[in-house]
């Protein structure tokens, strides 16, 4: 049929009368097609008879499916988190941080821990708390001294993140205990050399225990920071000239510090803040009375206590 229908068009292709029949009924059938389509989207149940459009499929099963296995996954993770804080004697599961902040606030100089022309040369600010409304801290972890397996473990079971400060000569017997620490996902930063009292030392002495060490953590670590902690939380004009010099952006000090037996704090309501920076270090029996598990426990069992999650520094720098 379509062969003979096909024919007689041929056949008729020429005539005029034909061609203005031809168009007239071309016209009929688009506006009937049209009038179905308007049809379809008015009258009831007309989702039925028209399918969707190409890549617009309408959602069954499969994303429930998704749901339910995300939710599993989820369960099992708390499940996970819940054993592993057991585990290491903890009377609470630490809580979550939240995402990586889309935008990372402005981080300026702590008022009265500013040197001379810190705006005008751009130098790196020194500060103790990031600026954050969320119930979040931060541990960082000074020198390098107590290589602790124990506490690698501990901390990869509990998902808590923390930022190193190694000065070389404690660490330098074993950089792959802190290569470990940074295939965790851990930060390894600049805390110099040799642990110097910085403003002691004339500017050039203070540039190589900076960019020397800069230097060590490119070799040993794969690049060299954008963070640096001066010894014992000193510094002056010199130290963060030096340090911008060497590639330095940022010299956080900290707001607390925590022991396996106590905690100190630097401001007068001996409490913890939004945001604030939580030191602690690498220590052991040969230091304090417990290992650096301890020490985490007190730290954890604090700021889960009083509703704070541990967030990853550099995700706010």
């Amino acid at each position: 049929m379509r062969v003979v229908v096909q024919n007689d068009i041929n056949r008729a292709y020429g005539n005029r009368a034909t061609r203005r029949r031809r168009a007239g009924v071309r016209g009929a059938l688009a506006a009937l097609a049209l009038a179905a389509v308007v049809s379809g989207c008015t009258q009831p149940g007309a989702d039925k008879a028209a399918p969707p459009a190409h890549g617009a499929q309408p959602l069954h099963a499969p994303p429930a499916r998704a749901l339910d296995s995300y939710a599993s996954r989820l369960r099992a993770a708390y499940a996970a988190r819940v054993a592993a804080a057991k585990r290491w004697g903890l009377a609470k599961v630490p809580l979550q941080a939240p995402p990586a902040p889309a935008h990372k606030p402005g981080i300026t100089a702590r008022k009265g821990f500013e040197v001379d022309d810190q705006k005008e040369l751009n130098l790196p600010p020194v500060f103790t708390t990031i600026p954050t409304k969320q119930k979040i801290v931060f541990l960082t972890i000074d020198d390098g001294e107590n290589k602790d397996p124990a506490f690698l473990r501990m901390m990869s079971d509990l998902k808590i993140p923390y930022t190193a400060f190694l000065s070389n000569y404690l660490v330098k017997d074993d950089y792959g205990y802190f290569r470990k620490m940074q295939a965790q996902g851990h930060t390894v930063n600049n805390h110099t050399l040799t642990h110097p009292y910085l403003p002691g030392l004339s500017y050039a002495e203070q540039k190589r225990e900076i960019c020397g060490m800069q230097d060590i953590m490119k070799k040993q670590f794969g690049q060299a920071p954008t963070v640096f902690r001066p010894p014992y939380g000193n510094y002056n004009h010199d130290t963060l000239v030096a340090a911008k010099s060497c590639g330095i952006k940022y010299a956080p000090i900290w707001d607390e510090e925590v022991f396996v037996d106590h905690w100190e704090y630097r401001e007068d309501d001996q409490s913890l803040h939004p945001g604030d920076i939580v030191l602690t270090h690498f220590r052991g029996r040969a230091d304090w009375k417990g290992t650096m598990v301890d020490d985490m426990r007190r730290f954890l069992g604090k700021v889960t206590a009083e509703g704070y999650a541990v967030a990853r520094l550099e995700d706010y720098l």
